[in-house]
């Protein structure tokens, strides 16, 4: 499994970060496991999942977390994270 995670500031991308999880785990605990290596590697603490990103992450294998996901202020506009390869 691939996902791609992008930081986006004003429209622009300001960092993005590919993550290969070939795990055996299931498909959920892969996507938990590369949001968390994200989110280490872009410093920032782990996101809330509310209801709108989990039915958006089933329809279409991308979501976006925006400051109402986040406990801490953010620099950023919000976080995408969008499965590109299963």
């Amino acid at each position: 499994m691939r996902i791609w995670f992008k930081k986006w500031k004003n429209n622009r991308m300001v960092r993005d970060m590919e993550i290969k999880e070939e795990s055996d785990d299931t498909r959920t605990h892969k996507i938990f496991h590369a949001l968390d290596q994200a989110c280490y590697e872009f410093d920032l603490g782990k996101p809330i999942w509310l209801d709108a990103n989990i039915s958006e992450f089933k329809k279409f294998a991308k979501t976006r977390f925006s400051s109402d996901n986040f406990v801490e202020t953010i620099d950023f506009d919000y976080l995408e994270m969008h499965v590109i390869e299963e």
